[in-house]
């Protein structure tokens, strides 16, 4: 895309917001908000965090293991955490969850989005 069309696209979606809030619409009924990133252990004591799109799940903590399935939304929730084989986060810290097909599986660490491994407060398997 050219910076004509950026600048063209940029102003349309100005004018468009400076409308809706002239008509006394709140901005969020215009275009849902995402959710804030976040990342931490709740009160339930599992870790909701982002995780990379498409997220592979192991049966064990070990990419020779067979895969169960993936993570195909960019938040989940994680109950626990174990050692595994090391990963390209630069650690071998794995992440147990439920994974979209239903299947439980380890996910390796570089694949949600902590701000260090094991996440704080999350309970080790």
């Amino acid at each position: 895309m050219n910076a004509r069309k950026k600048i063209a696209l940029f102003l349309s979606a100005t004018a468009l917001t400076a409308g809706l809030t002239a008509t006394g619409l709140p901005l969020a009924a215009a275009a849902p908000a995402k959710p804030a990133a976040e990342c931490g252990v709740r009160s339930d004591g599992r870790l909701y965090c982002g995780n990379a799109v498409g997220a592979k799940g192991y049966a064990d903590r070990s990419y020779r293991s067979a895969t169960r399935g993936t993570l195909d939304t960019g938040f989940n929730w994680f109950v626990c955490w174990g050692h595994g084989d090391p990963h390209q986060g630069g650690n071998d810290i794995w992440y147990w969850t439920q994974l979209d097909n239903g299947a439980w599986g380890n996910v390796p660490a570089v694949s949600v989005r902590t701000g260090q491994d094991p996440a704080p407060g999350l309970r080790e398997c």
